[in-house]
């Protein structure tokens, strides 16, 4: 009887279990698939997610919009895309008895609103399939004892050989997998935070925590770097998809400046500082003797609007009749191009990403195998892959993850 297939799968996050799943169902009895967590809780990451409720993916489907949701990797995953997508893992957990629904913004959950759903059916899955599940038992180092062949040095000290190994171990700097991947000739791209909200120091902001704008937009001055969508003033400043959208893109650039630089925000657009000044007279001369500080004309919440009337200097209790065209156009100007200087930033916890990993050049997007070591995989964060918020990083880990299992149960990315 020829040898079964030894499969080592390193991390036991999304990437990992789905990997060690795909590979251990299609190779069957022909293969041993072992996957190996450092700690004694796996698929963590995937149970504090979306609040404890697990955004599974989004619901694009279509390949060359999806890939536009990637600050990096967004090239190299529309081939892989085309293969498995969001379509693709909605009906894959479905078949597992996981229901999703699609939230206004396009965000898919499991329609238990319980990351709980997602993780069980992960265990579940790879049980079913033979994967063997080993906790909390890490991995020290890895070196190829040839082509397709590794030996692997465990935490305890002990070793295991395999004839494929897949790097799953996520993007945290201190990840043992970046070091593998560069003890293999691997190079690995600058680890910086991808998503995260900004620390601004403002008297405009003071006060108003929780305060949430429907549609923003946030610029940076002096880059192209510039998102829409939902805003959120926090304690230390902003927060919401507007800012983490902007965090992502410009996560290089931003880091380059040390997260100082002054950001422009619009609380009220599509307006513009001309167009509002003209619809703010227009109000002034239907409505003369309303209260301009107690009387918002624009769909924003009350509290962010007084606060911005007496940052334009207008005194709370005047009335829209006393407002001149020069004040007009100062309380435009904070309303549609406010500067507020970022000064830091803050991780957001929620959905922790980096960019930065494993250099894309180096890996085959059909496989996910490396093209400098064969037998070797990656999936997932390791990668330097970051999508924006919303599902996607998830679903470039399911993709690449099932990829690489595939592939390495018997070579199909290629068909």
């Amino acid at each position: 009887m020829p040898e079964k297939t030894r499969v080592l799968v390193v991390g036991g996050g999304a990437a990992g279990f789905f990997a060690a799943i795909a590979c251990a169902e299609k190779l069957g009895a022909a293969g041993e698939v072992t996957l190996y967590e450092a700690t004694a809780h796996p698929l963590a990451k995937v149970r504090i997610s979306g609040g404890g409720r697990c955004n599974v993916t989004h619901a694009c489907f279509e390949p060359r919009e999806l890939v536009k949701k990637y600050p990096r990797g967004g090239r190299e995953l529309l081939g892989a895309f085309h293969r498995w997508q969001p379509r693709d893992t909605v009906a894959w957990f479905a078949e597992r008895g996981v229901e999703t629904k699609t939230e206004e913004d396009g965000r898919m959950f499991p329609i238990t609103d319980n990351s709980a759903t997602i993780a069980d059916c992960l265990l579940r899955s790879a049980e079913q399939a033979g994967v063997r599940l080993v906790t909390p038992l890490g991995v020290r180092k890895a070196e190829a004892a040839g082509p397709n062949s590794f030996w692997v040095t465990l935490t305890d000290g002990t070793g295991v050989r395999g004839e494929r190994l897949l790097l799953a171990t996520g993007g945290n700097r201190s990840s043992v997998g970046f070091a593998i991947a560069e003890s293999l000739g691997h190079m690995i791209e600058p680890l910086l935070p991808s998503l995260f909200t900004f620390h601004i120091d403002d008297a405009r902001l003071i006060g108003l925590s929780g305060v949430a704008v429907e549609h923003a937009t946030v610029s940076v001055s002096g880059t192209k770097l510039r998102e829409s969508g939902p805003l959120l003033i926090t304690h230390w400043g902003l927060s919401g998809p507007a800012i983490l959208k902007l965090s992502a893109w410009g996560a290089r650039d931003l880091a380059a400046r040390h997260y100082e630089f002054p950001l422009t925000v619009n609380f009220v657009p599509p307006h513009t500082r001309d167009s509002l000044v003209r619809e703010l007279a227009g109000v002034r001369d239907k409505n003369p003797r309303k209260q301009l500080a107690t009387w918002s004309p624009l769909p924003m919440p009350q509290r962010l609007w007084e606060r911005l009337v007496a940052s334009a200097g207008i005194a709370p209790t005047s009335q829209w009749t006393v407002v001149g065209n020069a004040a007009l156009g100062t309380l435009a100007t904070q309303l549609t191009a406010a500067e507020l200087k970022v000064v830091g930033k803050s991780l957001f916890k929620e959905e922790f990403v980096t960019c930065g990993g494993v250099r894309l050049s180096e890996v085959d997007f059909r496989t996910m195998e490396s093209r400098l070591c064969p037998g070797l995989h990656f999936a997932g964060e390791v990668l330097d892959i970051d999508g924006v918020t919303g599902g996607f990083n998830f679903q470039s880990a399911w993709t690449t993850g099932w990829l690489a299992g595939q592939a390495m149960a018997g070579g199909v990315g290629n068909q």
